[in-house]
């Protein structure tokens, strides 16, 4: 009696660990975004912890249950892999999520899913922001944006600069046709110099491709999750400070008059 429930115990650890076993996977994946754009290159990699020799790793990609793509991938000797797809073609035309899924031998398989977006669906917006210059009453700023959108501009005086807040809900562009009687950034020659570009506190690169003698055109990329882009430059409102020089020279002025009139009456 003893012996057999014994066995028994020992037939349902060895069940019980068969099937964790069975339900735990060799391979894992990943993708490098969670959102592409038509047009984007796709990086797949993943790590298999059991390498069996000369068996390649099984990828699928989906859409609706539509196979859109289909590898197989050789397994290096540490056990990772990689592979890219580039997303463009006749498949690729519908808008949503894609599933990745590999296998790897006798019933191991890992999935992961991003989102992608065709040109066709993509949101390119383009307006002018009408910004609050103060007691200088607005100025407008042109700009198109892809991947996000503008919620507001806002002067910085005190670092000569232009606040634009945007809801970046994927990675994107902004192209601002800056006004040079507002904004700008030059050497002391008059030349142009570059501005200097923060995104949330970062420094990112810009591009230039247009200088116009009223305006400069830059481009910005921004990352998903992005709010705050700062442009600083050498001046912003310069009429601000000439009028600000001014008031004060008046203000000097005033005093010393006042001054020498006051010490000629006591004379």
């Amino acid at each position: 009696m003893g012996s057999r429930i014994f066995y028994g115990i020992v037939s349902l650890l060895v069940i019980s660990t068969g099937f964790a076993f069975a339900q735990e996977s060799l391979i894992s994946i990943q993708t490098d975004d969670n959102h592409y754009d038509e047009g984007d290159i796709i990086v797949i990699s993943g790590k298999v912890t059991t390498v069996i020799a000369e068996t390649p790793v099984t990828l699928q990609l989906f859409t609706e249950g539509t196979l859109v793509e289909i590898a197989q991938i050789t397994v290096a000797q540490d056990g990772t892999f990689s592979h890219t797809v580039i997303a463009e073609g006749p498949l690729w035309s519908k808008e949503g999520e894609y599933l990745v899924r590999v296998s790897y031998g006798e019933g191991n398989i890992a999935e992961s899913k991003f989102g992608f977006t065709p040109k066709s669906e993509a949101v390119e917006t383009t307006t002018n922001f009408e910004v609050d210059a103060g007691n200088h009453g607005t100025f407008d700023v042109e700009y198109t944006i892809k991947g996000g959108a503008v919620k507001n501009m806002v002067v910085d005086p005190d670092i000569f600069a232009l606040v634009v807040q945007i809801d970046a809900i994927d990675e994107g562009r902004i192209n601002l046709d800056l006004p040079r009687e507002y904004i700008g950034a030059e050497k002391q020659d008059g030349k142009d110099d570059t501005f200097i570009i923060l995104i949330d506190g970062r420094e990112v690169i810009y591009q230039e491709s247009v200088m116009h003698s009223d305006s400069r055109v830059i481009t910005i990329n921004f990352e998903q999750g992005d709010s705050y882009i700062e442009i600083i430059g050498t001046y912003v409102i310069p009429e601000f400070g000439a009028i600000t020089i001014m008031v004060l020279l008046i203000g000097i002025i005033t005093i010393v008059v006042l001054t020498k009139n006051k010490f000629q009456m006591k004379i």
